[in-house]
């Protein structure tokens, strides 16, 4: 059965009883919850001591949030990483896109976040909007350390997705794959995608797949068995060889 690696199940938007009922009934088994600070880390927490058998749960700091992370939000991570439901530290990383916080504080909390990885030997669960090359050089330093990570939600080009697969890391991919305007890089990767190299997310409730019909409001993880159509017609793959590499490679 499917899992996806990355839902904000915190959000309000996602009920969690309905949403995980509704994710079990289209074909998952599992769902990583996306912490993006400390506060979500918690809630999230509780929802996968509520909900054991299907949850799993990352803790970390957006890099939307690092001007708000006090002086003891590192300490707080460190206490949550040691929890043994939590899978990975993040959502961390760079984005220069927006810069709702100022790219030096943006910076420190991502190398913070990477040692704390190192520290805890758990993998990184990454964003990265417009500072790949500034994500590269950051990961470089700290790769060879690291147990490993996925590029959380990538949407880049083939150069892009190289880069992160040659420092071992896996690719998420979501629905941005049925954009044919705004996903035509991501489109073109996954063709050179290996099969032991992808993870599938939905990462509701954002980036409802442009194609599902009906149109709905907010993306739902019930939603990640459409995606994986779509995503398995593009490599080339069958849905079955797709979904069996994919649940795969999230376990390990």
């Amino acid at each position: 059965m499917w899992v996806d690696i990355g839902v904000n199940l915190t959000d309000e938007r996602l009920p969690t009883e309905q949403t995980i009922r509704d994710a079990l009934e289209a074909g998952l088994s599992g769902i990583i919850v996306t912490a993006t600070d400390t506060a979500s880390a918690h809630l999230a927490l509780q929802d996968t001591e509520a909900f054991p058998k299907y949850l799993r749960t990352t803790a970390g700091i957006h890099p939307h949030y690092t001007a708000d992370a006090d002086d003891n939000a590192l300490s707080t991570l460190r206490q949550l990483a040691a929890h043994k439901h939590v899978v990975a530290i993040g959502e961390c990383g760079l984005d220069f896109n927006r810069n709702f916080s100022p790219q030096q504080t943006q910076l420190d909390w991502f190398e913070k976040q990477l040692q704390l990885a190192v520290e805890c030997q758990l993998p990184v669960f990454l964003h990265e909007r417009d500072a790949f090359n500034e994500q590269m050089e950051m990961l470089k330093t700290y790769h060879s350390s690291l147990v490993g990570g996925v590029a959380h939600c990538f949407t880049g080009n083939t150069e892009q997705m190289l880069g992160y697969l040659d420092l071992g890391l896996y690719i998420g991919v979501t629905g941005w794959v049925c954009d044919e305007k705004r996903g035509i890089d991501l489109r073109e990767a996954v063709k050179d995608l290996p099969l032991k190299r992808i993870m599938l997310e939905t990462d509701a409730p954002y980036l409802f797949p442009k194609t599902l019909r009906p149109r709905q409001r907010n993306n739902v993880p019930a939603n990640l068995p459409y995606i994986a159509e779509q995503v398995a017609s593009l490599m080339g793959v069958t849905q079955e060889d797709l979904l069996s590499h994919s649940r795969q490679n999230t376990l390990d």
